[in-house]
């Protein structure tokens, strides 16, 4: 091609002027919040700040006041001048999902943790998910084997149910969670570690999940030293992660450690942003944002997958009214507490039986096994009224028919409650098991050992 034909060529393209790009400032920081001038920016749109020439890192906008812009940047920002430049980015962020994931640790922001090298994600989307309309949702009508026998038996959860583990700290709350993770029927596991020790998460991994729960799950872990805005996502993209195989009919298990940190996280932002704090330190918005993660669990439509959701919840000084259990406990469907004074008795899992429920336990079974259920609380519940005075031989045998049966029956009651670590006990052999207990006129023998094979002692 001649030279001339060439200027022709450029001569006759129309000519378009480049996009000037938007570049605001850093005016102020205060904590972990960052205040910048100069940007026309949404709310929850991300932005790059430069820390150093070379290094630039991820905020988020929390807020913003008149022209002052609020971000909360998701890495460490050592370094950071005054005056540094924030420049917006246009797309917006998508986080990995897929079969590629399942065996794999991401972090809050969907990259690999574990060195086995870059994700096989199927798909980018954002990170907010579709909202349900609740009268096209599938109501809880099947039960899930969870492989826990006073959770079977006692506490039936469904398919789709969205349940609290109450407790405080070392009463076995994690190695509860891991037997759930490894003896659930369900085809696939996602398990956030929120705001726990970063400790935690390897031995989690490998004592709890172990290699062969791992090869069908996909653990988000933001340990407590990662910023607020990173632990906030990580429970949003283990939501996302969820709702995506649910959506490919999927029957998913959600493992969420904690929903405390979640809420602590939030926060922590908010009161940084200048939110006034409400109910015991925590902010409006925590209360705001609790439901819409929870609410995003649950059942599709008819015919598609569904997400049965454990939340832990940190109960501080075993406060059963803390603000967020007691938030917790109104939009679940039921929640299981763990009791400290059991786990001292070396009582696992420590379930209090009386303090638990299962709001959906009456849909999932049949009515002679609700029937079993409630005889057995009423059993345990009325012997652990009248505790002391048989303790100390005060209760006089014969002035109460239920509280006599009781005694007779609590070997059989303990047995039926404890379970050990490595045992699996199906649910089918969980209803049998308490059929055989409400059976049984006296103390047996039988029964007992029958039960009591593999149970910690």
């Amino acid at each position: 091609m001649s030279l001339l034909a060439r200027f022709q060529q450029l001569a006759d393209k129309p000519f378009t002027s480049p996009t000037p790009q938007v570049c605001g400032q850093i005016t102020r920081m205060i904590g972990l919040t960052l205040e910048a001038a100069g940007l026309k920016v949404a709310l929850g749109d991300n932005c790059r700040v430069e820390v150093s020439p070379s290094h630039w890192a991820e905020a988020e906008v929390v807020g913003f006041s008149g022209d002052r812009i609020f971000l909360m940047p998701l890495h460490s920002i050592e370094g950071l001048r005054p005056g540094a430049r924030v420049i917006p980015q246009e797309a917006a962020s998508l986080v990995p999902v897929g079969f590629g994931l399942l065996g794999r640790v991401i972090n809050g922001v969907g990259k690999a943790l574990d060195g086995k090298g870059p994700l096989d994600a199927e798909d980018w989307v954002p990170l907010a998910g579709e909202e349900i309309n609740p009268l096209q949702r599938h109501p809880i009508s099947e039960p899930l084997d969870v492989g826990i026998r006073a959770i079977n038996g006692l506490l039936t959860v469904g398919c789709g149910q969205r349940l609290g583990l109450f407790a405080g700290s070392g009463v076995g709350k994690s190695v509860l969670l891991g037997m759930m993770t490894r003896y659930t029927q369900a085809d696939i596991t996602i398990v956030g570690l929120i705001g726990e020790r970063g400790r935690e998460v390897r031995e989690f991994i490998e004592h709890s999940l172990g290699p062969e729960g791992m090869a069908r799950s996909v653990v988000v872990a933001s340990p407590a030293d990662d910023s607020p805005l990173m632990r906030l996502r990580a429970a949003q993209l283990t939501t996302r992660i969820a709702e995506y195989f649910r959506a490919q009919g999927k029957r998913v298990l959600l493992l969420m450690d904690s929903l405390t940190r979640y809420a602590q996280a939030q926060r922590e932002i908010a009161l940084a942003i200048g939110e006034p704090p409400a109910t015991k330190g925590y902010p409006p918005s925590v209360f705001a944002k609790l439901p819409k993660l929870v609410e995003r669990a649950g059942n599709a439509a008819a015919g598609q997958g569904s997400i049965t959701a454990f939340y832990t919840v940190l109960t501080e000084g075993d406060d059963q009214q803390d603000p967020i259990a007691d938030s917790a406990r109104a939009i679940l469907d039921g929640h299981f507490v763990l009791s400290r004074g059991l786990a001292e008795q070396g009582h696992y899992p420590a379930i209090d039986i009386e303090a638990s429920i299962s709001r959906v336990m009456p849909q999932v079974t049949l009515p002679e096994h609700l029937q079993r259920a409630l005889e057995f609380k009423r059993l345990y519940s009325r012997y652990r009224q009248n505790a002391d005075l048989i303790s100390v031989g005060a209760y006089a045998r014969g002035s109460d028919p239920l509280t006599d049966r009781a005694i007779e029956m609590l070997p059989l009651i303990n047995a039926y409650l404890q379970q050990g670590m490595q045992e699996s006990m199906p649910l089918s052999r969980s209803q049998d098991e308490l059929a055989l207990v409400m059976s049984a006129p006296q103390q047996s023998p039988q029964v007992g050992n029958m039960m009591v094979s593999g149970v910690r002692r």
